[in-house]
């Protein structure tokens, strides 16, 4: 105990705010008990010698609402947190941040669920995209796409690499017509204009697909440990060739009788027939569109951080000093 007056303590106590509920043989706030804070903010839940520990609900004047476990003022273990903006988290939680796995429903209704490390997503994780219903599955590195991974769309899907966001180096199409085409991921400086000082840095561009081959499906994926030998791709290839010519200049001639449209995901929404390997060639992914996409719902993680460090700080700063005082 401090060596403070009665007086003290009691004004102490009410810069935190009211509070109902148990306490401890010291007076600490101890046991189960409601606070209503001085900025309107109110926690109904478990306290452990002054600080909320355990299971507890914490609610924001702004609309924001958090309600599972926490520790020593920290939400710690398991949790949901439910932001002004309609977004929602639930999973695990370590020294208030993120950590874990968990899943965040974003306001415009993009789903990530996966692994977290300090708020970000970092790990394995699958990024659904509700306007086009195109997923992503793969790693991630302090919240951007990185690593091995697959962006799925409605009737094919790539499988490479990714590198903020972008598609980089080798990899494949995969198309549910039965046949994959294989190429590589190029990255490009956007040309200078006429005048513009050439001290200044380049501009990096959204990467270009360079098609090489097309073959018929093959187990291999990147998240394979072993690629097909030399020998097997090449008897997979003859044994192959024939039928995949043929399924090519079908879908090339049903291409000729019809407007060029480059495959994008609502163009894929609206058609039955597959894509032809044309219009895979030219535009198969939109590192653009999908990133701008996926840009939101990190900026809304951003602005959801920001909201629940103002509504916690101001108060974990006045408990700890009753605690000191205490």
């Amino acid at each position: 105990m401090s060596d403070l007056s009665s007086e003290e303590i009691e004004e102490a106590e009410a810069d935190l705010g009211e509070y109902d509920g148990e306490r401890n043989s010291e007076g600490e706030r101890h046991g189960r008990g409601k606070a209503r804070l001085p900025n309107g903010d109110t926690y109904d839940g478990e306290y452990e010698h002054g600080f909320r520990s355990g299971q507890g609900t914490y609610r924001f004047r702004n609309g924001a609402c958090y309600t599972g476990e926490y520790l020593q003022n920290k939400k710690h273990g398991q949790g949901i947190f439910f932001y002004p903006d309609g977004s929602k988290y639930e999973g695990d939680w370590v020294n208030d941040q993120r950590h874990g796995y968990g899943e965040y429903t974003y306001a415009n209704g993009d789903i990530y669920t996966g692994e977290w490390f300090n708020h970000n997503r970092h790990g394995q994780g699958t990024y659904v995209y509700k306007d086009t219903g195109s997923k992503y599955v793969g790693g991630w590195v302090n919240g951007n796409q990185e690593g091995e991974a697959e962006l799925i769309h409605l009737n094919h899907r790539f499988k490479g690499k990714f590198l903020n966001g972008n598609p980089v180096g080798h990899g494949k199409y995969v198309f549910d017509i039965g046949c994959e085409q294989h190429g590589e991921y190029i990255q490009s400086e956007q040309d200078k204009g006429e005048g513009e000082e050439e001290e200044e840095p380049s501009l990096l561009v959204a990467p270009k697909w360079k098609a090489s081959e097309i073959t018929e499906l093959t187990l291999w994926t990147p998240h394979g440990e072993n690629p097909p030998s030399p020998r097997e791709a090449s008897l997979v290839a003859a044994a192959a060739a024939e039928a995949v010519e043929e399924k090519a200049a079908a879908a090339v001639t049903e291409e000729e009788k019809m407007p060029s449209i480059a495959v994008t995901d609502e163009s894929a929404e609206s058609r039955d027939d597959a894509p032809s390997l044309h219009e895979v060639s030219s535009e198969v992914f939109s590192p653009a569109r999908d990133a701008g996409e996926e840009d939101e719902g990190s900026r809304e993680e951003e602005e959801n951080k920001d909201q629940e460090d103002q509504g916690t700080t101001s108060l974990e700063d006045k408990e700890n000093e009753s605690k000191e005082a205490e």
